[in-house]
């Protein structure tokens, strides 16, 4: 679903800062030689990431679906000095991808991969976190946060994609949509959870920004 016109998302990205090369590149190359590249956050969505990593500044950030890496560097832009990202993916197939890009990079030797099941890999990650970016199977969504929240730093930030969902959060809900589902479930925790405060923003398929109390 476009939330805004053609002509108005193409005012906002010109309006905005610029992709950085290095995005560009893999924007280009995510698109000409890996599967469903419309997962990729892309130009607009990508500076809010980096916008957001500038402002909290993280020590450590924790990335749930690193997909081929573009949001990874956005979020290692606000990275302190002395910064980690964990990013995981079940994805075997683009870990080199990632790597190749990652290696880029001023943050490469603070990037660490982590490849298989965020369920298991997470409470193996013995660190408190300042930002946490959930972008995966979002069947777990749920059970990814309630996970998380525990390893935030007070006042850390939660950013959750995808929670508009294509509008589907608007429609008659198909009890065989397990997705839709568990999403709107998602959304409703995360507007009363009393460990969190949130604001859902309309940008690009919805994206939340929690802040752990």
């Amino acid at each position: 679903m476009h939330f805004l016109s053609d002509e108005l998302d193409n005012y906002v990205s010109l309006h905005s800062e610029n992709e950085p090369e290095l995005l560009v590149q893999l924007n280009r190359e995510t698109h000409q030689k890996i599967l469903q590249p419309r997962m990729l956050s892309g130009h607009f969505q990508g500076r809010v990431l980096s916008m957001l990593s500038k402002i909290i500044h993280p020590t450590a950030i924790l990335e749930i679906g690193t997909y081929t890496g573009y949001a990874t560097l956005c979020l290692a832009e606000g990275l302190a000095n002395n910064g980690t990202i964990d990013t995981i993916d079940n994805e075997e197939e683009l870990f080199d991808f990632q790597r190749k890009y990652f290696d880029k990079t001023v943050w490469a030797n603070q990037i660490t991969q982590h490849l298989g099941d965020g369920l298991d890999i997470i409470p193996t990650l013995h660190k408190k976190y300042d930002l946490v970016f959930i972008d995966a199977d979002k069947e777990n969504y749920i059970n990814y946060f309630h996970l998380i929240v525990p390893m935030m730093n007070k006042g850390g930030i939660i950013l959750s994609d995808n929670v508009l969902w294509s509008g589907k959060v608007l429609e008659a809900l198909n009890p065989k949509d397990i997705t839709t589902k568990i999403l709107l479930e998602y959304n409703q925790l995360l507007k009363e959870d009393p460990r969190v405060e949130t604001v859902l923003l309309p940008i690009r398929d919805g994206l939340t920004v929690s802040r752990v109390l």
